[in-house]
Formats: structure tokens, sequence, C-alpha cells
């Protein structure tokens, strides 16, 4: 799967100070809402804190796939960032997450939605992977590393 086609330069993050996962979930929907047509930050906020409430995204190891559907998404988009310091996110393992990637779809593209999960969380559980972008210094670089599929 082409990550770059879900994830931009402009929802790329480098050492974003999280202080909760509630202002990581906002900041994610001021960052998405722009590339959705029709979409406020407020809809997207809502829409992950909704998933959230069904059960946490973060599912180990420092990683966190928080992820929404709504019904005026044209297109799949996606935010990653790394956060300066892990924060509580409720996660399987109870440890701090500091790499976050989220994923909004269009209401209706659930076989979509599942499988670019699948691909995002096979992706995200590669030690040197998360390695690599949790040493990235800038929102470029953290970018380039996790759309490259580790090719460069």
């Amino acid at each position: 799967m082409d990550l770059s086609s879900l994830l931009s330069p402009d929802c790329t993050r480098c050492a974003v100070a999280g202080t909760s996962k509630k202002k990581v979930l906002e900041l994610i929907g001021q960052l998405a809402a722009p590339r959705l047509s029709g979409t406020t930050s407020f809809d997207v906020f809502e829409s992950l804190l909704n998933r959230e409430r069904l059960g946490s995204t973060g599912i180990g190891l420092g990683v966190a796939i928080p992820h929404g559907r709504l019904g005026t998404a044209n297109k799949p988009v996606a935010v990653l960032m790394t956060l300066a310091d892990g924060i509580d996110f409720d996660a399987i393992d109870n440890q701090p997450v500091d790499i976050v990637f989220a994923l909004l779809v269009p209401e209706e593209e659930h076989e979509q939605h599942l499988q670019t999960l699948a691909a995002v969380a096979q992706r995200l559980n590669d030690k040197s992977c998360t390695r690599a972008l949790r040493e990235a210094s800038s929102d470029k670089e953290l970018f380039d590393l996790f759309t490259d599929n580790g090719s460069g």
C-alpha cells in the first residue's frame, strides 16, 4: 500500500508537545480538516473521540492509531506525529504513547478502512521503523521516513 497517498507533508508533525490525549486529538482535527472539504476540525475531533470511547486505539509499544469515519469525507486522510514526551493514551500495554498515526476515511469505505489500518499497524509494528520515526528531527524527515517504506 502506498502510504504517501494518505499522508501529506502538511499533516506530519515531529516532536509535538502533546499534553493529553484530548489535545492530541484536537490537533489531529486541526491538521486534517483542511484536507477534507466540508469537514471542520471539530467534526474530525468528534469522530476520533467517539471511536476512542469504544476502546483505546493505543496498540502498544508507544504507538496509537486513532481512526474514524466521516460522512463528509470524500477521501481518506492521515495525520502522523511524534510527541516530544509520551502521553497516557490508555494503551493496551499501559505504556505512554509517543507515535500517533490518525486515519480518517469516508463513512462508506469500510473495507478500505480495515485494509489501511492493517497496513499502518504492520508498518508501526516494525521496531526499526518506529525507532527511526522517534529519531526524526523534522516534519519532512518524519514524512519521508514513513512514506518511503524503509527503502532509503
